[in-house]
């Protein structure tokens, strides 16, 4: 893993496909990750509840470097959990390929543009918090899967400013291979699947030496049977102290989702590495949502990376979901791939 959450942020700056294109004198490149994984409820005051989840994800990414301003990408993912009826307990259950991004990317001066299934800039949980459970609640408002075009520009003083204009998959892409988790349509609802250009995000973010920022805002049109248009704001800032790797990030939501409901996101995560091969982790989350109530939920997590790059990790966490009390314990081995 990246020793530094504000690698993490940096790296979020650049569009996904372009993160492939490890050799510029290569015209086809690729990298990719298996997970191999446990997640775990071991204890709770709801019955039900104590269920283990083992999985497994290969994420695999490769692009097409045509001239010097033109290239292709493709990001494939092969899953467990995709069967619709999947109850979250079971060992590689319902596992399924599809394609979570694929369009072309032009790079033009300082300014790079993405046209197709892409995935707009919208927080940065996902790639800077440390550990297992490090971004186990943010990942509700991330915003993957789109069809759109997205552009991101370089301001010259180390800030970037992302845009983009998309709506929910619901082409054949948004089906998945062995197992079929259904093609997404517009009179599913929600917020952002209209099937038109009707939603936006933008986001800016800067490096400071040590330290990096963002913020963002959205809007998601309201889809079929929604009750309001969403509206999102998103401001998250990294620092690197010491050894120390200091991330938070939050996020506010008005009409969630496209319902009722008023949303506020709090992510908190602090990482510390061990010499160069292993890192221990913290995280405080928090999801407070108008009808559904607060969830609170703390973790520990240590990650340890081989000399041959395979990364084995391990976390305990503790959820307080509107009154359901839960011990998680989660476990994982990541693998690198690349060519």
């Amino acid at each position: 893993m990246n020793t530094t959450m504000l690698g993490a942020v940096a790296a979020s700056l650049s569009l996904c496909a372009s993160g492939v294109l490890a050799q510029e004198s290569s015209i086809f490149t690729w990298e990719g990750e298996i997970e191999i994984g446990s997640d775990s409820v071991i204890d709770s005051n709801t019955a039900g509840n104590e269920v283990t989840d083992n999985y497994l994800i290969t994420e695999i990414n490769m692009a097409a470097q045509f001239t010097p301003t033109f290239s292709a990408f493709l990001g494939l993912t092969l899953e467990s959990g995709l069967d619709p009826a999947y109850n979250g307990d079971g060992t590689f259950e319902g596992v399924g390929l599809y394609s979570h991004e694929f369009g072309v990317q032009f790079d033009i001066a300082s300014t790079s543009i993405m046209l197709g299934k892409v995935h707009p800039s919208f927080g940065t949980t996902w790639d800077s918090a440390a550990g297992f459970y490090g971004a186990t609640l943010a990942e509700d408002y991330e915003l993957a899967e789109q069809i759109g075009i997205l552009a991101d520009v370089s301001l010259g003083d180390g800030s970037t400013l992302s845009f983009g204009l998309f709506y929910a998959d619901d082409t054949a892409l948004s089906r998945s291979a062995f197992t079929d988790r259904g093609r997404n349509t517009t009179a599913a609802g929600g917020a952002g699947n209209t099937g038109q250009l009707n939603n936006a995000s933008i986001q800016w973010t800067k490096e400071f030496g040590d330290t990096a920022v963002l913020v963002g805002a959205r809007y998601l049109t309201a889809g079929t049977g929604d009750v309001d248009d969403e509206t999102g704001f998103v401001a998250a800032v990294a620092h690197s102290l010491g050894g120390v790797d200091l991330f938070g990030e939050v996020a506010a939501f008005q009409n969630y989702g496209g319902g009722t409901d008023d949303a506020t996101y709090l992510t908190l995560n602090a990482a510390y590495g061990i010499a160069s091969s292993t890192t221990l982790s913290g995280t405080y989350a928090r999801r407070d949502l108008d009808t559904a109530g607060v969830t609170d939920m703390v973790s520990l997590a240590v990650e340890y990376e081989l000399q041959n790059g395979v990364t084995l990790g391990g976390a305990i966490g503790y959820s307080d979901d509107n009154g359901t009390n839960d011990t998680l314990l989660g476990l994982n081995i990541l693998i690198p791939l690349g060519g």
